[in-house]
């Protein structure tokens, strides 16, 4: 099979770039950083992951595949990099918060998780850098995930993602059945989200028996009014002690707790989901009046 040589182009070295960064974040973090836990696996997982799919994708491109992979190359490489803009970032946040946050030493584990970190920081704004090139412009046509709603609808489902991990360690959903509708409403949207992302991916969505742009814009819709209720439930019942019996005032010990402690937890929940009702409501905007080529 003959090779196709690339183009130069920014799109092409802010690939090359973005994987170099995550390769070197997490070979730093498994060589020398010593982080042996859960929250260090998952970091590692967020850079290496980054890596391996951004390696992918530029040797498709290099041997001219794109026709013979069963996704849509129009949609898949800016979901990938906008997934891996979003987990560098999260590694990004989390590693030093439970790293090198009250880390008393200064010693060679140090450096190499400061390492990490910058390297992580570096990937993140490579991989923001490869979404700004790839995605659509007014008047281009594209593929629906380069679009601001379909980048939203990686973005929604990212942040719910998020909430399951902090909702779920420790549980704090199971006290009042206004919670569990918090927690149905994060499956639902997080679901349908991630449904609508896999067939625009998969080249799936002329099999629908309703008109895709019709379904976006009714779910939008959906979503913005769940969403809603979720944020103003969730904080009533978290931190109201007349309805859920919670406690709005931080706890004393949580400032001797690694990383996030579960009151912190419960308020990054209640944040995030005030994010997704945001992002679902720009979502509806982007919608109700963007016209694209369905793929």
């Amino acid at each position: 099979m003959p090779v196709v040589v690339l183009q130069s182009s920014p799109l092409l070295w802010t690939r090359v770039a973005a994987m170099l960064f995550a390769c070197v974040a997490f070979s730093v973090a498994v060589h020398g950083a010593q982080v042996g836990h859960g929250t260090g696996d998952w970091c590692i997982f967020c850079w290496s992951f980054s890596f391996a799919g951004t390696l992918l994708v530029l040797l498709v491109e290099l041997f001219g595949l794109q026709a013979r992979v069963p996704v849509s190359w129009k949609n898949f490489p800016i979901t990938f990099a906008c997934y891996s803009s979003l987990l560098c970032l999260s590694a990004s946040i989390i590693f030093p918060l439970y790293f090198l946050k009250g880390y008393p030493y200064s010693d060679q584990r140090r450096d190499y998780r400061i390492v990490s970190t910058v390297f992580s920081c570096l990937a993140t704004v490579a991989y923001l850098s490869e979404v700004s090139i790839s995605k659509a412009r007014p008047g281009e046509v594209a593929g629906y995930m380069a679009t601001a709603p379909g980048l939203l609808k990686v973005c929604e489902t990212f942040v719910a993602c998020v909430i399951f991990v902090f909702v779920s360690e420790p549980v704090s959903y199971d006290r009042h059945d206004a919670l569990r509708w918090c927690l149905a409403v994060y499956c639902i949207c997080f679901i349908l989200s991630a449904a609508i992302i896999v067939l625009c991916v998969g080249e799936c969505t002329g099999c629908l028996p309703f008109p895709f742009a019709r379904f976006l814009s009714a779910y939008a819709l959906l979503a913005v009014l769940m969403y809603l209720s979720a944020t103003v439930i969730w904080p009533i019942f978290q931190f109201d002690s007349k309805h859920g019996g919670g406690s709005s005032q931080r706890p004393s010990w949580c400032r001797n707790t690694p990383g996030l402690c579960p009151w912190d937890k419960l308020v990054a929940v209640a944040v995030l989901t005030a994010l997704n009702f945001v992002l679902y409501l720009a979502d509806l905007v982007y919608s109700a009046r963007l016209v694209f080529v369905t793929v």
